[in-house]
């Protein structure tokens, strides 16, 4: 009884606010059903734990298949972390130039204006840096895409001595130990694949050799992005164990050794160095001699397709014509008009400019665009293959004069068009500073001379700091945006 003599409330009575009902005969049915799902798969996740742990173990117990993956195969006393850390420390300097200035290439390309430039329209993420290409210096792509290129056919001969002082590591026995070592070996092996195949359709490239199951342009891209990350992961690695590897023997000690004192490394946990060597038959002295000469070699037999000068007739490599012929023209090409199917048909008498903005389009006689004010321009020619000419210099008319003539003097943008038959670069978008330079021309005639057939006849253009693609030839039509 309460102080006013009422009995207290009754606790099951829902309106008085007192403790709820009983949980109903089915949530107790279903939370049951749940607890014996959960222990069912906790049983069946120790099960399959258990029964992976006796196949890791029956693999570990098991001997290892004939040939490389038995451990006496690999007998080179050279091999080892020293060795090994020498050839990754030029790698770690050298793949990230060569990653940088691919990717600077890609953005020269102007990919974020769209069709036609941009030929990997599901990059994503992946364009995340791309910016207004600059015009200035204008010898800038000249540099970028010549180190690239240069940079990595140098690189090949470290590449392979890398490879070959790893080579046992792809063959260890079992494959796969743990879960961190699964993740480490897959990221080594995307690592070995994605060095290979951007070497290669590199190297194919520039030889002008298009066996690709696609577009050089675009393999090319992603490949370098996976190589990006597995480096990436792969430094992550193995940062550490290569500086201490490095510091664990004097190098000017070990390049003076000769071949009589010349001894394996201590046992490494990588297993890098071979378990019953046999004789050295070269220094580690020698080693790094022959690879560094190889890689000097190839430098003398490509850079000069890219520095230019007397140094042209050493670059043994280029494909490009190395002697172009003489005369005002006399300077290499990229691809002839016979090779695109442009015929004098084509550029003949009958050949018109044609010119689209605002209002009505504009078509010109060649007569006529040699009448307006024709300005001059020093500039090279510098291609995705990493050959370049010396400054050439150019006459015709400004491609902001031909914007203002088209009623657009302010163009963000303009779309060349030329009279070869549709295919790869036979159009390209130029962006608004690219337009603007002074330096950009619609060039006519090309050191005093009209432009032979094979470098554009009758009207071309050349911009600065352009990859040499995108200086369209044959051009004939002009298409100004705002």
């Amino acid at each position: 009884m309460d102080r006013d003599g009422r009995p207290p409330p009754d606790p099951t009575d829902g309106r008085t606010g007192a403790r709820p009902r009983r949980a109903r005969p089915r949530l107790l049915r279903m939370r049951a059903r749940l607890g014996r799902a959960r222990t069912a798969v906790a049983h069946r996740a120790t099960r399959t734990a258990a029964r992976l742990r006796a196949v890791v173990r029956r693999a570990r117990q098991a001997p290892p298949p004939p040939g490389p993956f038995r451990p006496g195969f690999w007998r080179s006393p050279l091999r080892g972390p020293w060795l090994t850390s020498v050839f990754g420390l030029v790698l770690l300097a050298g793949i990230p130039v060569l990653l940088v200035t691919g990717l600077l290439s890609y953005a020269a390309y102007n990919p974020g204006l769209g069709p036609p430039d941009d030929q990997t329209p599901d990059k994503g993420v992946l364009g995340f840096y791309l910016f207004d290409w600059p015009t200035h210096p204008y010898w800038l792509y000249r540099l970028t895409q010549g180190v690239h290129v240069t940079l990595g056919v140098t690189l090949v001969p470290v590449l392979l001595a890398k490879l070959w002082s790893v080579l046992p590591k792809l063959f260890e026995w079992p494959p796969v130990r743990t879960l961190a070592h699964a993740l480490e070996r897959l990221s080594l092996l995307t690592l070995v694949g994605g060095a290979i195949f951007e070497f290669a359709t590199g190297i194919l490239n520039i030889q002008l050799f298009y066996v690709f199951p696609g577009s050089f342009y675009t393999l090319h891209f992603y490949g370098a992005w996976v190589l990006a990350a597995a480096f990436a992961v792969h430094v992550a690695l193995r940062l550490g164990r290569m500086a201490r590897a490095l510091r664990s023997r004097d190098p000017a000690a070990e390049l003076r050794t000769d071949l009589a004192r010349t001894r394996p490394e201590p046992p490494d946990p990588d297993h890098l160095v071979p378990a019953a060597p046999r004789a050295p038959s070269m220094t580690r002295r020698g080693a790094v001699g022959m690879v560094g000469a190889g890689s000097l070699l190839l430098l003398v037999v490509t850079a000069g397709q890219s520095i230019g000068g007397r140094l042209r007739a050493t670059a043994l490599l280029a494909p490009h014509n190395r002697d172009p012929g003489s005369g005002p023209n006399g300077f290499q090409i990229n691809k002839t008009a016979a090779a695109v199917g442009v015929t004098p048909a084509h550029v003949g008498p009958d050949w018109r400019l044609e010119l689209h903005g605002h209002g009505p389009a504009l078509v010109l006689t060649r007569d006529r665009l040699l009448a307006l004010p024709q300005h001059a321009a020093a500039l090279p020619i510098a291609c995705v293959e990493g050959w370049s000419t010396a400054d050439q210099h150019w006459s015709g008319l400004r491609l902001t004069d031909l914007a203002a003539l088209a009623g657009l003097p302010h163009a963000g943008s303009v779309l060349v068009e030329s009279v070869q038959p549709p295919g790869p670069y036979s159009s390209v978008l130029l962006r608004g500073n690219q337009i603007h330079d002074p330096r950009s021309l619609l060039a006519l005639r090309v050191n005093g001379a009209d432009l032979s057939i094979d470098h554009g006849f009758p009207a071309r253009v050349i911009v600065p700091a352009n990859p040499g693609v995108n200086n369209t030839k044959w051009v004939r039509r002009l298409t100004f945006r705002a």
